[in-house]
């Protein structure tokens, strides 16, 4: 199989031949291309701007890692006489306790936190069709013409025009076409049908196949992990890849699948540099993403769309290039070297002007011409360009999605966890420092010897049973031990008394985490719940960012990608994409009780009509974790298998019962003196066998007589 059909594939059309891009070069010769030299140096100028305007935020991180790792810094200054460096890392049960809090929510549902659903006034699909499936109620309302206003089409539309309009529920409808009117049923016999909604759902579950797919749960945690400790999380995405599935053909060979989708990919913080003029990413004009790769990784890229193979050749030519940054040494315990056998990658996504793009010898499309800039995609290393694309997402947009813990309103990068308790973080190591010198001071004698009164010569080391000899002379002890005053217990209540401050600056009290021996309301179970619905608050804040800057973005995004570059009609539509993620703190038990409450309060016969049965029965069952699908089955399901049953028998009906031979009775006819209804054979008598009487009992054939009376 040659490699450019492996990675052929019809499930999707992003990067197809209409992309603008540039050209390769002829070979490998690095001179060859002289017209990129200054596009790369656009880049890398980009790539300085942003890698200076981001140093402070560099140090802040660095501080929250070694806090959390448990890594006195450079700024910590130890004296001759401190002993104890012990270093109590609370930082690190904090971040982990505020992420697996975030993850629980986030994956409360056991899927992706997002929902697909239509819009309030959808445009291009019908919102509610209705038939009736009642034929006497039919027959009376039947018209000898077609009124609009009954079936409230548009003005000029026909039924053809209404068939086009209910989307992936075409062929489903087909049997009843002619029955269709729009709008909501208003009788029992009236079943409604809401093709709007029912195409928010395919794309919906689309959207969560291709999430599971591309393993964005995992990325999605990776990121909820230095949200916490850093205070920002990035996530990447979609992007159209080559998946490779396992497969043995009959001969025992190796044959993978090769299947292209839609992939997200969590970006570390310390590769992410944005536009320093930006406070958040709707203001961003770039993104450069820093790449460690290696030499397979390198060659690897050739497989990928629109990758110039020469230039990539020659960059592999020039050598390993990765140049450790500051905080890369820091961070990899007492490593000096500066230089690793890697190669660093700069992709750029942002916007450039269309006179830029000409300076450099960069044919523009025809289309984007008249544009003053346009978005384009750049990757580079050692000098080469080794991909200049368009941007082939409509409408342009940059696929880097970044959500801050705690936002901060002046600044691109939010504030973490292990930021905000960085000050009692260092009170708390210093009280445990200062009790556990103490400690070992007072915890021994200091020994005081007066030698004058002691015979020379004598070893001076003190254990149990020394004898010591005493010369003659003025009386008087010879050996005195200084105690010094125990204050470690004064210590470990500052070493409280910071924690305390620690929980009031994160936001997350230490019961939160497992911390034992909580005294007054948090002793009974209603107060412990009262102080965990309080100390949720925090995490309803993080959670709600996480909705707002990564899922409903990242969400939308899948969304426009399907739309653009999928030709399934059934999931097009006037769809709204939604996040999830603050409905997770509702649990399930709570949400469940409350629907089976409202679905007793419906059981009163006078308010059965006002309740949508089929959704509580979905609803309830997604509260219990289970796919409605495969559950429950919805009323207009069941009403149009009724109506293809009843259209079935009317083109065939049952055969006629054969016809009896003269003079006897009719087949089927009650013989004389019978009960049609007399299903105990009895021919209606009232004579019955019972039970035999036993001796003594009055009709038993044996008794005497006798005793009776």
């Amino acid at each position: 199989m040659e490699e450019d059909d492996i990675f052929e594939s019809d499930d999707l059309s992003m990067d197809e031949v209409t992309s603008s891009y540039i050209e390769d070069t002829e070979d490998s010769d690095v001179q060859s291309d002289p017209t990129v030299g200054t596009i790369v140096g656009f880049v890398e100028g980009r790539y300085s701007t942003a890698e200076k305007a981001r140093y402070s935020d560099e140090q802040r991180w660095i501080k929250a890692y070694q806090n959390y790792r448990g890594i006195y810094g450079p700024d910590v200054q130890f004296t001759s006489t401190e002993k104890s460096r012990v270093f109590v890392k609370v930082t690190k049960t904090k971040v982990l306790a505020a992420y697996g809090q975030i993850v629980d929510v986030l994956f409360g549902s056991h899927k992706f936190p997002i929902s697909i659903n239509p819009t309030k006034l959808p445009d291009g699909i019908v919102e509610a069709v209705h038939f009736e499936s009642n034929p006497e109620i039919k027959k009376a309302n039947e018209k000898p013409s077609l009124d609009q206003d009954e079936t409230k089409l548009k003005p000029g539309e026909t039924i053809i025009d209404l068939r086009e309009r209910l989307g992936g529920m075409r062929s489903k409808l087909e049997p009843v076409m002619g029955d269709l009117k729009e709008g909501e049923g208003t009788t029992p016999s009236q079943p409604t049908f809401h093709p709007a909604m029912v195409a928010a759902k395919k794309m919906e579950k689309k959207i969560h196949d291709q999430l599971e797919e591309s393993n964005a749960s995992k990325q999605l945690r990776n990121t909820a992990f230095e949200t916490a400790l850093f205070g920002t999380g990035i996530m990447k995405g979609p992007f159209a890849l080559d998946k490779e599935y396992p497969n043995w053909d009959e001969a025992g060979s190796y044959s993978p699948m090769y299947k292209t989708i839609p992939q997200t990919s969590s970006v570390s913080i310390w590769n992410f540099y944005p536009d320093p003029d930006a406070n958040n990413m709707d203001e961003a004009e770039y993104v450069v993403e820093r790449h460690k790769m290696s030499r397979s990784q390198m060659r690897s890229l050739k497989n990928r769309p629109y990758f110039r193979s020469n230039s990539i050749d020659s960059a592999i030519e020039i050598g390993e290039s990765y140049s450790k940054e500051w905080w890369e040494q820091v961070m990899e315990d007492a490593d000096q070297e500066t230089r690793s056998e890697r190669f660093n990658v700069l992709e750029f996504w942002g916007y450039v002007d269309t006179d830029i793009l000409k300076d450099h010898d960069v044919e523009i499309p025809k289309e984007l011409k008249d544009k003053d800039q346009v978005s384009v995609n750049i990757w580079i290393c050692n000098g080469q360009v080794l991909r200049l694309v368009m941007n082939p997402f409509t409408p342009a947009i940059l696929p880097y999605y970044a959500v801050p813990y705690e936002v901060n309103p002046y600044s691109f990068f939010g504030v973490g966890i292990a930021e905000n308790m960085d000050d009692t973080q260092t009170l708390m190591n210093g009280f445990m420092r200062m009790s556990v010198d103490n400690a070992a001071l007072s915890g021994n004698l200091l020994i005081e010897v007066d030698e004058t009164n002691l015979a020379p010569g004598q070893d001076l080391s003190i254990y149990p049973g020394k004898v010591l000899r005493r010369m003659g002379g003025a009386p008087g002890q010879s050996i005195f031990g200084t105690k010094f005053p125990n204050v470690s217990n004064e210590n470990m209540q500052m070493f409280d008394k910071a924690r305390v401050l620690a929980d009031e600056s994160t936001g997350f009290p230490s019961f939160a985490h497992g911390q034992t021996g909580v005294s007054g309301v948090g002793r009974t179970a209603s107060g412990i719940s009262m102080l965990m619905s309080a100390a949720n608050g925090s995490i309803r804040t993080v959670v709600k960012n996480i909705d707002d800057y990564l899922l409903g973005p990242l969400a939308k995004a899948f969304f426009s990608f399907n739309m653009q570059f999928d030709f399934d009609s059934d999931i097009k539509g006037d769809l709204e994409v939604k996040a999830e993620g603050t409905n997770s703190l509702m649990a399930n038990e709570v949400r469940s009780q409350r629907l089976m409450q409202f679905l007793g309060v419906v059981q009163n016969p006078a308010l059965a009509p006002f309740a949508k049965m089929d959704y509580i029965i979905r609803e309830i069952a997604n509260s219990m974790d289970l796919d409605p699908d495969k559950v429950a089955n919805s009323m207009t399901d069941a009403a149009i298998q009724a109506e293809i049953l009843k259209k079935f028998q009317e083109a065939n009906p049952p055969p006629a019962p054969p016809q009896a031979p003269p003079g006897a009775a009719p087949q089927g006819a009650v013989p004389a003196g019978a009960q049609a209804q007399d299903t105990q054979g009895s021919g209606g008598g009232q004579v019955g066998t019972g039970s035999a009487p036993t001796p003594g009992e009055p009709g038993f054939s044996g008794n005497t007589g006798q005793g009776q009376g």
